[in-house]
């Protein structure tokens, strides 16, 4: 398995999140399963039993965050004047004479529509180690791309 790697901001989002669900889920369906008990036969109540499944919805969501937070690793800031690209960097850079930029994160956080690429995706393992200046080429499923690095942050 890959080794998991989140930014600070994302981390701190995550346990905000399972805090939530911890208190304000667990408590919500905890009333709504108290309120169905309260109407009667439990084998024959529908909202006993979508209480029920929001309940094992919740205890599956809480699970994967725990595990998430459990076994990943807060990506370091980029050092100042860091010359390579690295988990964290924000990379510009040239393709096809247009300017991009991306932030290289963990592949639970990679949004392309946002620029945040994934370590593990073809030009995110390419950049990785990389310095300004450097040429390089990436096959997707779109075929070859070439980019140069123009500046990292």
């Amino acid at each position: 398995m890959a080794q998991k790697y989140l930014t600070k901001e994302r981390h701190d989002a995550l346990v905000a999140e399972l805090n939530e669900l911890r208190t304000n889920g667990r408590g919500s369906v905890s009333e709504r399963l108290r309120h169905a008990k309260d109407l009667g036969d439990l084998s024959e109540n529908a909202e006993y039993q979508a209480a029920r499944e929001e309940q094992s919805l919740l205890e599956q969501k809480i699970a994967q965050l725990e595990e998430l937070l459990k076994t990943s690793s807060i990506i370091e800031e980029q050092p100042k004047g860091g010359t390579a690209v690295r988990l964290g960097s924000k990379v510009s850079l040239e393709k096809d004479g247009a300017l991009v930029e991306y932030t290289i994160v963990g592949s639970n956080e990679a949004d392309p529509f946002q620029d945040l690429i994934s370590n593990e995706s073809p030009l995110g393992r390419e950049l990785l180690g990389k310095n300004q200046g450097e040429t390089i080429r990436v096959q997707t499923p779109k075929g070859a791309s070439k980019y140069t690095i123009v500046k990292i942050q």
